[in-house]
């Protein structure tokens, strides 16, 4: 290949989109068994490319030149052969002190937990340092030197004030995965995980509860692959395009998730949002169908409504991993705060509020088959829906109107 990424495990990657919409060349994505890595690296048959887990300190032996940066940090993430010559750098400290700007981390003077002992933790190390913290604390689940358990974490630590998150927990296709109790953490006012896929991990979406700063690691990823890209064509470009990367692509992956009462449009507006993006209409209560193989009020009154929210929550573990789609979700999918935070890990969500005059009982909806049980389940989730959304819409127009409301939000 001439340009790409090495790695283990990399059918999570979104470094091919990023790299081919910064630069007029194909990117490739190679997985790569260890025992492979010293033959591709002395084969040198490349133009340069990005290294990633396992690898970041693998492939340094292999280099002919390091940059300072990357010297001093102990990881290598991207590399470019000059007629034959390797040269090693790291744009993970770039991407990922620029992650940190824009959401606005204060790290001077602060207490700092850094997750993980791998090569991006080493890079995480060198920007916090460069950025002021006070004190560094490693964690590992591992045995590792210098770093202590979350045993000890929480016994002694509990004032830390920033987390960098640089393990691969919550990781697709591991996607349920967290690595540290942040209800044990008081003091905790920002968090940066440089997992990117899923968009948000249970990490980012726990600590965005808690009212803490927190993003995941789709900018970084962006802007680390600009950096990448000024090495490969030995050129500049304008940093306002780490931006404009990030932009695109978060509005092409994300999905837009629809909840709402009964009758309160989601499937019609679905299919209409999918016209408009380009994405992908699914409805959870059709894929509940297909699992069961029944109308859904034949399964409620043979099993219950327990059996049938098991089937829910599962039809929407396998779907919210997923990007690139239009969610129009069962009216009580939000009743299971599990259903909630999978759908926003690739999502947001939104909350169509039709008054209770505009919905309609229908006979095929086991829960508001009549005026009395519909006003009841109003009553009951109304709340739920709005705690639970990331923008609640006005429902109450004609579907094409609703639609194009949360285009306009998701455009934004």
């Amino acid at each position: 290949m001439k340009y790409g990424l090495i790695g283990e495990h990399l059918t999570h990657s979104f470094s091919k989109i990023i790299h081919e919409e910064i630069g007029d060349y194909v990117y490739e994505i190679k997985e790569i068994e260890p025992e492979s890595v010293d033959s591709f690296m002395k084969a040198k048959d490349f133009l340069a490319i990005n290294v990633t887990i396992p690898y970041k300190e693998t492939v340094i032996p292999y280099l002919d030149y390091i940059d300072d940066s990357a010297k001093k940090i102990g990881a290598v993430n991207t590399v470019v052969n000059k007629n034959g010559t390797l040269y090693g750098y790291n744009t993970d400290y770039s991407g990922m002190k620029a992650l940190a700007l824009k959401i606005g981390l204060e790290i001077k003077g602060k207490k700092v937990l850094i997750i993980g002992t791998g090569g991006t933790s080493k890079t995480a190390t060198a920007v916090v340092t460069d950025m002021g913290a006070r004190e560094i604390i490693y964690v590992s689940n591992i045995k590792v030197e210098g770093a202590y358990s979350y045993e000890e974490v929480y016994a002694n630590h509990t004032d830390a004030e920033i987390i960098f998150n640089t393990s691969p927990v919550g990781m697709y296709p591991k996607n349920d995965g967290t690595p540290i109790d942040l209800s044990k953490l008081p003091k905790l006012e920002g968090l940066l995980d440089v997992v990117y896929n899923p968009i948000r991990t249970n990490l980012v979406i726990e600590a965005q509860r808690l009212g803490i700063k927190a993003e995941g690691g789709l900018y970084m990823l962006g802007a680390q692959a600009v950096y990448a890209y000024e090495h490969f064509m030995a050129t500049s470009v304008d940093k306002t395009l780490c931006d404009s990367i990030f932009n695109k692509v978060l509005a092409e992956k994300d999905n837009i998730i629809l909840t709402g009462m009964p009758s309160s449009g989601k499937t019609t507006i679905g299919k209409l949002l999918a016209e408009k993006t380009g994405k992908t209409f699914v409805d959870t209560d059709d894929e509940i169908v297909k699992k069961i193989g029944m109308d859904i009020p034949s399964y409620f009154a043979k099993y219950g409504e327990a059996e049938f929210r098991k089937a829910e929550s599962e039809v929407i573990m396998e779907i919210s991993p997923k990007n690139s789609l239009i969610i129009a979700t069962g009216g009580g999918a939000i009743l299971n705060y599990d259903n909630i935070r999978r759908l926003k890990q690739n999502g947001k969500i939104y909350f169509l509020d039709r008054c209770l005059d505009k919905l309609m009982p229908t006979s095929d909806r086991p829960l508001s088959s009549d005026i009395n049980a519909l006003k009841k389940r109003y009553d009951e989730r109304y709340p739920i829906y709005k705690a639970t959304c990331d923008i609640q819409v006005d429902g109450n127009g004609a579907p094409d109107e609703v639609a194009d409301l949360i285009y306009g939000e998701y455009r934004k």
